[in-house]
């Protein structure tokens, strides 16, 4: 039986390969941190980790870790409901909800399942997603779940999403969803406009903030605090693995009777393990560490300021933003890997992106800041993006 489908696949695998698109692994023997050891021996800069706030490899995070594993063990074999909720991952969830401003939170295994056990719980065919184009995989999966009409609006497109919401208008509910930061361009979604969008025609609003949480925002509380909106937003959907110490763990956080039905019945969380102690605690204390101080995320906006000044006085095109992230456009897709590869030679680890990730021609190398960056590993990056870029002719 096998032998017919293994043609296939084998088939399927040298087709992505002769593509360009087959994704390779390279190994770390290190902490994840601002710089890393890869498998040859060889230290680099990362600029590719979702890292944001440096804290993926912090002692105060080990340490909580550590006194989990002690007092409440290693892991809870079980779902929530049944035997798998300790004190750890209720007092988790309170300071998820006091972090946004929402009124409870529900914890997932991941925001990818967050996303996907969001909709079919809450909405029917009687019911409308209006989701902006860009959104990340985990909610386009999610709607496909759910019976409501779909309907896509053109990025951050203010024009077209009431054009959707007025299509939409014979719906009994309606929902926008955004995420907060898009990941490939590192634009934020303008979420007042949204806001203001959503009372005029009386949807509902939803906001993934995977890229976005700890990083936008005066103290990092993520879009509805860069637009002064806290409190208006009825779902947020969030991460521990990115801002939040990088380890797993996702979050559904916002209205409270939305959560209390999503105890009830979102299959991800229904059915899928609970978070280990370990990784509850660490996030506890994380969360504990964002209300003493915003450190952090001053450091963060200070390297990435001073990073997109330094690439942007050395002539290269890079997409405008308020995150982390930064996006070098290099348009084709071999000039992404050859720019990648030079960049590893000189010590800077980043990935070039190019489509399908990205549409036809827009290809680029995503550049992602941290606040373990030093102002050394800055200059070192720029520098090295400036060699590598005039001798490929990307800039004079």
């Amino acid at each position: 039986m096998y032998g017919k489908i293994k043609e296939h696949l084998q088939n399927e695998l040298q087709s992505i390969r002769e593509a360009g698109l087959y994704k390779n692994e390279r190994l770390i023997v290190s902490p994840q941190d601002a710089v890393i050891r890869l498998s040859s021996g060889k230290e680099v800069l990362n600029f590719c980790a979702n890292n944001y706030l440096g804290l993926s490899n912090h002692p105060a995070l080990i340490q909580a870790a550590t006194d989990a594993l002690k007092s409440h063990g290693y892991g809870m074999s079980s779902v929530r409901f049944i035997c798998g909720t300790t004190d750890l991952h209720k007092t988790l969830e309170q300071k998820i909800a006091e972090f946004f401003g929402t009124e409870d939170t529900i914890l997932y295994a991941a925001c990818f399942d967050a996303n996907g056990g969001i909709f079919e719980p809450l909405f029917s065919e009687e019911d409308a997603i209006i989701s902006d184009s860009l959104n990340h995989a985990s909610i386009i999966d999610g709607v496909r779940l759910c019976k409501a009409k779909r309907f896509r609006y053109n990025n951050a497109d203010m024009q077209d999403l009431e054009a959707q919401l007025i299509l939409a208008k014979d719906a009994r509910f309606k929902i926008i969803v955004t995420d907060g930061v898009f990941s490939m361009d590192g634009n934020v979604a303008p979420l007042d406009q949204i806001n203001l969008l959503a009372k005029k025609y009386d949807a509902l609003i939803m906001v993934d903030e995977c890229h976005s949480a700890g990083v936008v925002g005066n103290t990092g509380r993520g879009v509805t605090e860069l637009f002064n909106i806290r409190g208006e937003v009825d779902i947020i959907t969030g991460t521990l693995g990115k801002a939040f110490g990088g380890a797993l763990g996702g979050f559904t956080t916002g209205r409270k009777e939305v959560i209390e039905l999503l105890r009830q019945r979102s299959r991800p969380y229904l059915f899928s393990n609970s978070l280990p102690p370990a990784v509850v605690n660490a996030g506890i204390k994380m969360f504990a560490m964002m209300a003493e101080t915003s450190e952090l995320q001053d450091k963060l906006h200070q390297n990435t300021n001073y990073f997109m000044s330094g690439m942007l006085a050395a002539g290269f095109d890079i997409k405008p933003g308020k995150s982390a992230i930064c996006a070098v456009m290099l348009y084709d897709a071999k000039l992404s890997q050859d720019f990648a590869a030079r960049l590893l030679d000189e010590g800077i680890y980043v990935i070039g992106f190019y489509y399908p990730v990205v549409a036809q021609g827009q290809a680029r190398i995503r550049v992602q800041l941290s606040a373990a960056h030093t102002q050394a590993h800055l200059v070192k990056a720029v520098t090295a993006f400036t060699k590598v870029g005039k001798a490929l002719g990307i800039i004079k």
